[in-house]
């Protein structure tokens, strides 16, 4: 008896199991249907389908979400505007394909085939899309229905927003009413198909942000979408389809855009960092609108938006505004208009960096050049501008508009050339006034400067005394002999000596190349970092101010934030906020704080070093090579989130440039690239380097400069590549760490280091691929033998600063070597 129903128990444990596991399955037939807790899993797990109820709601959708994070993120709802609200729900697919989700009452959601089909089935695939299609088909893409064509608030890569030019179907997005409510609310994004098709935001029936026309490489208005580590782009215009896309270049990333009125009308770019359990979230990428002047056609017709102005809204060059200026709407009108009959009253004027005006009146003939396309303009009554329809390759193709310039603004880079239709007599204005102003701007200068020099015989002191709180702006000649105006908060000496208890040694938290660091406390209870340059410092006042002009300008999480300076007679010291963990190296290089750090934490800290040197390196507003990243240079807040500080040594390039040389090599040994220490050449990827040695001291605890292994005469980067070509890297790491780490993020962080270390500068990857690298879990390239991995005393050469012994384990950040 007691066999029998132990034998009845298996059974229906079994049973109830592979029920369970079958709906593990990407598919089901026309004999099966979804209900309660079932689900359809992607094929690699990507993407979950099933039954589910927002946040702070008992109603029950049927949606699709990505499986296995954390916070539960919705790309798509069926039956958004009808919730179930009890738990009677069941999802089928019939005989013919046709898709329907059905409670007690009724059916509440259906979807219809393109056509009937034989052996239909519903299978959720790992790009997220939902289809039908015929299981006997062999073309496995062959969809009679599909989920992309009818996207809710977020659009997949893969996805498909636009128009079907021939079944006259529109993709579009529309936004959830609110987190616990996924009805459409009043958000939409779509390609609006005028002459010229734009992409465009409207916020119930009014416009609110728009895109502007493709140029042929991005959006008009989106100057900021560029290639880029994570993703490609692609618009596709032709007679049967319009539409805009986009595909991930990494498969084990995740990204998504969604339209999104919760908080705040936008459109959001998400990215999914799940580089450590500390901070998995969904970051955002880049989100629209950007500012004030992406509201659509807030400076009116012939009005160009362009931040930093006051007011914001300007008319263009010929046009004065319309009505009252506290109300652009009305726009501009033009300082004297053109008879339409006779052709030389009228002639063009050329504005640059513009997002083209609205398409609504438009017309696009990409066969004629620029020079053909001003012809038909100038020959058209009614064509008020003109412009190359495509940017690439110098540019061609013509579009004109006809009517009033509609919502124009002005960027810093990255906009389009316009042609605005003007009278004769306007058309030298502009070159008058440029004249004009550039005379004014010469005599102003001329008698600052005069003051200037009689001040300067006058005054003993060289600099300017500012009261504590006050906003002053530091003029310095940058590489590029360019006049930099910085918005910098000065403190008053005084106030420093009371913060600092008048530098007392009690207060002191360290010194380096540029002199002491003291902690201090401000009257209001603010704590703050003071770092004072020392009177015998190698390093003077341009590296002072070249440190004031970067940071000023730099906000990221992962760099240290310049709270202000003091510049007040001799003295000279930057107010930094206070970092109560002070320098990595005093962690990962004592034997007894290295404990407390454990791998995770690590970890984290390495992939905030990356991010911070990627900001550095590509998106921050200038090109920076930070010179000499080492330990003792990041920084650690609180919650032990790594900051990169010591810009003294940084150098800045322009957009596409990103190398140099020179004779004056600064940095520490142990952490400079070859190509750098040797020939003075310098480069994004000599901070790569720099940030593999740092990877490895991390992982291993030993500083590169003053370890040295007996009997293999190696330093750290050769003991690595040792220890890796044996095939034993694990003994690589701090002993400590050893049996608490996550030996294949571990493994792959030494990988990753190695890469960096490369002799030659273009075997080592960009920091944009190292985020990559150490977020993913795709195969990495094999590393070669790396740069000054042959033992101790790689590198010769005469320094002016002090001597360095070769058995010397300190850090000596140089300020001036000869390469020879």
């Amino acid at each position: 008896m007691g066999t029998l129903s132990f034998t009845l128990l298996s059974i229906i444990f079994l049973l109830i199991f592979f029920t369970e596991i079958s709906w593990a399955a990407d598919a089901i037939s026309g004999t099966q249907s979804i209900t309660g807790n079932s689900t359809l899993v992607s094929k690699d797990g990507n993407f979950e389908m099933g039954f589910f109820s927002p946040d702070g709601s008992t109603n029950r959708y049927v949606g699709i979400w990505y499986k296995d994070i954390s916070a539960r993120a919705v790309v798509w709802v069926a039956n958004r505007q009808n919730p179930i609200n009890d738990s009677s729900g069941t999802l089928m697919i019939n005989s013919t394909g046709h898709l329907v989700l059905s409670q007690k009452s009724g059916v509440v959601w259906s979807a219809n085939p393109a056509k009937p089909i034989q052996t239909p089935i519903l299978q959720l695939l790992d790009s997220g899309n939902l289809v039908v299609r015929d299981d006997k088909d062999e073309n496995l893409e062959s969809y009679v229905w599909q989920s992309f064509d009818y996207p809710c608030d977020t659009l997949l890569p893969g996805m498909k927003l636009g128009w079907d030019l021939k079944t006259g179907l529109q993709r579009r997005l529309v936004s959830w009413k609110s987190s616990d409510d996924p009805s459409p609310g009043d958000l939409t994004w779509e390609i609006d198909i005028n002459n010229y098709p734009e992409s465009v935001m409207f916020r119930g029936s009014e416009k609110y942000y728009r895109g502007g026309p493709w140029n042929g490489l991005r959006f008009s208005g989106a100057p900021e979408l560029k290639p880029n580590p994570l993703f490609k782009f692609e618009f596709v215009f032709n007679e049967d389809e319009v539409y805009y896309t986009y595909n991930l270049l990494n498969n084990s990333a995740k990204s998504r855009i969604v339209v999104n009125q919760t908080n705040g009308y936008t459109r959001d770019r998400y990215a999914w960092n799940s580089v450590t359990q500390m901070t998995q979230s969904w970051d955002v990428f880049a989100t629209v609108p950007r500012d004030n002047c992406d509201k659509y056609a807030l400076c009116g017709a012939y009005g160009n938006c362009i931040i930093g102005e006051s007011p914001v809204c300007q008319c263009l060059e010929g046009f004065k505004p319309k009505g009252n200026l506290m109300d652009w709407s009305q726009g501009c009108i033009r300082n004297k208009p053109f008879n339409c009959q006779d052709k030389d009253s009228s002639g063009f004027l050329k504005f640059r960096s513009l997002k083209l005006p609205e398409t609504a009146y438009s017309w696009v003939n990409e066969s004629l050049n620029l020079k053909e396309c001003k012809a038909k303009c100038l020959s058209n009554c009614s064509c008020t501008a003109y412009a190359n329809s495509d940017i690439r390759g110098g540019g061609s193709g013509c579009v004109m508009w006809f009517g009033d310039l509609i919502d124009i603004r002005e960027f810093q880079a990255g906009g389009q050339d316009l042609y605005v239709r003007m009278h004769a007599s306007e058309l030298g204005s502009k070159t008058k006034r440029t004249v004009r102003i550039a005379v004014i701007v010469l005599l102003v200068t001329v008698v600052v400067c005069g003051v200037l020099l009689v001040a300067h015989y006058i005054r003993r002191r060289k600099c300017l005394e500012e009261h504590a709180g006050t906003n002053g702006i530091i003029m310095n000649q940058n590489n590029a002999g360019q006049t930099e105006d910085l918005e910098v908060l000065f403190f008053d000496l005084d106030k420093i000596v009371k913060a600092t208890n008048n530098f007392s040694s009690s207060n002191k938290l360290g010194e380096g190349g540029f002199g002491p660091v003291y902690r201090g406390t401000l009257k209001d209870g603010q704590e703050i970092a003071v770092k004072r340059l020392s009177m015998s410092s190698g390093q003077g006042q341009n590296e002072f101010k070249n440190e004031v002009i970067l940071i000023a300008k730099l906000q990221h999480r992962n760099l240290v934030k310049l709270l202000g300076c003091c510049f007040q007679g001799e003295e000279k010291m930057l107010i930094y906020e206070y970092m109560p963990n002070k320098s990595l190296d005093s962690f990962i290089f004592d034997q007894r704080k290295s404990e407390m750090l454990d791998w995770s934490k690590r970890f984290h800290i390495i992939c905030g070093i990356a991010r911070g040197l990627l900001y550095l390196h590509q998106d921050s507003r200038l090109r920076i090579i930070h010179r000499d990243l080492k330990a003792s240079n990041v920084l650690l807040d609180k919650e032990m989130n790594p900051k990169i500080s010591d810009f003294g040594m940084a150098r800045t390039f322009g957009g596409d440039q990103s190398e140099g040389n020179t004779n004056r090599v600064v940095g520490t040994y142990g952490y400079m690239a070859p190509e750098y220490a040797i020939d003075g050449l310098f480069s994004v990827k000599s901070d790569v380097f720099s940030f593999g040695i740092l990877l490895l001291e991390i992982i291993s605890g030993k500083k590169n400069r003053g370890f040295y292994h007996l009997e293999t005469n190696l330093n750290l980067i050769g003991y690595a590549w040792r220890l890796w070509k044996e095939g034993r890297p694990l003994e690589f790491i701090n002993p400590f760490l050893r049996d608490s780490s996550n030996h294949s993020e571990v493994l792959r962080s030494i990988h990753v280091g190695l890469l960096c270390v490369q002799e030659h500068p273009e075997d080592r990857p960009s920091m944009s691929y190292v985020v990559v690298m150490l977020g993913g879990e795709n195969a990495l390239p094999e590393p070669k033998q790396p740069g000054f991995s042959l033992g101790k005393d790689t590198v010769t050469a005469d320094s002016s600063s002090n001597k360095v012994e070769s058995s010397s384990t300190n850090e000596i950040t140089v300020t001036l070597l000869e390469p020879r």
